[in-house]
């Protein structure tokens, strides 16, 4: 079978290709090239076996060029970052799923599957208990809250003063506030809709926070690893927002590439949305201390008060529905960190670019810091 990845060129996407082609699969890749992901151009990691193909998902000729032919898609190009143009989530992400389905019908192209690259973000805050009131499924943390530094979720329910305890995400409730979560979450919603009206399969998959080799180093969103590993290889100290006890999943690359082409492959995940998570869930200052150690650093990290708007505080996913079609997990954390840093200390740019993503991030009031200062013991390494 002769398949489209759009994306096939960047982190998840590359990955994806090389099993296919491992499995036999035919490959056009579609990808933009984003400067801001490949500066240098097309990665030497592309295998001369692909067709590539390189264009924007979002213009209808190129997106209808890529389509002829093949006869599955694996639609896995998206804008991700932190910044505020809001339009470009939704042209990149929500737009381009739109135009893949029109051009199918419109062109009556035999496609016999779509799988769709999601996230976790279209949960939002993700799902909480309250000891009083249950299960809530609580909107972000206001500015006033976390310019007190007062960083846990507070039960929603009126006259109610309890924290509450994350419970871990399943796929049934989405309640997304970011417009990258938006545009995912309405990605979601085209795949099952459209799909089922159009009777052409569909899996939406939504990733943890993913990680491994191949993570750009020149993406601000690429993640808290390659922020960190650049830091601990510059012998600088990695710099964690608010107080480093927020919970989060982290799942290998290579994970996620077999869930991609398990979903793909199976007649039972059609029309389904799936979590694709990590082992188990970690907070940020005992996943620092794993990556400094095998990173074979003694550098502690910095805890300078800062905090990132429209960051959640805990999200850890059950990837449990996805198990039952025969997927698990068989990579660590730790293997995810080896294999990252084998991959690091093959690059030729080790540069920390931190401070300039940081002063970016702060111009676009992104990056803020707290009105607290009894943050300032935990800052010199005290707290």
């Amino acid at each position: 079978m002769k398949v489209l990845v759009t994306g096939g060129a960047g982190f998840i996407g590359s990955h994806t290709v090389d099993l296919l082609l491992q499995k036999g699969y035919e490959v056009r890749v579609l990808d933009l090239l984003q400067g801001r992901v490949h500066p240098y151009g097309k990665p030497k990691y592309i295998s001369k076996e692909v067709e590539f193909i390189q264009g924007d998902v979002s213009d209808k000729d190129t997106m209808s060029n890529a389509l002829q032919g093949v006869e599955g898609v694996f639609h896995l190009a998206a804008y991700q970052d932190y910044m505020k143009d809001f339009s470009n989530f939704i042209k990149a992400n929500t737009f381009s799923t739109a135009l893949i389905f029109e051009l199918i019908v419109e062109k009556k192209l035999n496609i016999k599957k779509i799988v769709f690259a999601s996230s976790q973000s279209v949960y939002g805050e993700g799902k909480y208990a309250c000891k009083v009131h249950g299960i809530q499924y609580p909107d972000c943390r206001d500015v006033e809250q976390l310019e007190k530094a007062d960083w846990e979720i507070y039960c929603p329910e009126p006259d109610c003063k309890e924290y509450l305890k994350s419970v871990l995400i399943s796929e049934a409730v989405t309640n997304p506030f970011t417009a990258y979560g938006i545009s995912k979450e309405a990605l979601d919603r085209l795949a099952l809709k459209l799909g089922r009206r159009y009777e052409i399969p569909t899996a939406s998959m939504r990733y943890s926070i993913v990680q491994g080799p191949r993570n750009s180093f020149f993406n601000a969103y690429s993640g808290v690893c390659r922020i960190f590993t650049l830091r601990l290889i510059n012998n600088k100290p990695p710099v964690i927002y608010e107080d480093g006890k927020q919970m989060r999943d982290y799942v290998h690359v290579l994970d996620v590439a077999r869930a991609n082409v398990l979903a793909f492959e199976s007649s039972q995940a059609n029309y389904q949305a799936f979590n694709v998570g990590g082992i188990e869930g970690t907070n940020l200052i005992n996943y620092t201390k794993l990556l400094t150690k095998v990173a074979d650093k003694n550098i502690e990290p910095v805890i300078a008060g800062y905090y990132r708007f429209g960051d959640t505080r805990h999200t850890v996913s059950s990837s449990e529905k996805l198990k039952k079609l025969g997927w698990k997990n068989e990579y660590t954390l730790e293997d995810i960190f080896k294999d990252y840093l084998k991959w690091v200390h093959e690059q030729p740019d080790l540069k920390d670019r931190y401070e300039e993503v940081e002063e970016i991030m702060k111009k676009q009031s992104v990056l803020r810091k707290t009105a607290n200062n009894k943050l300032s013991a935990i800052s010199n390494g005290k707290g």
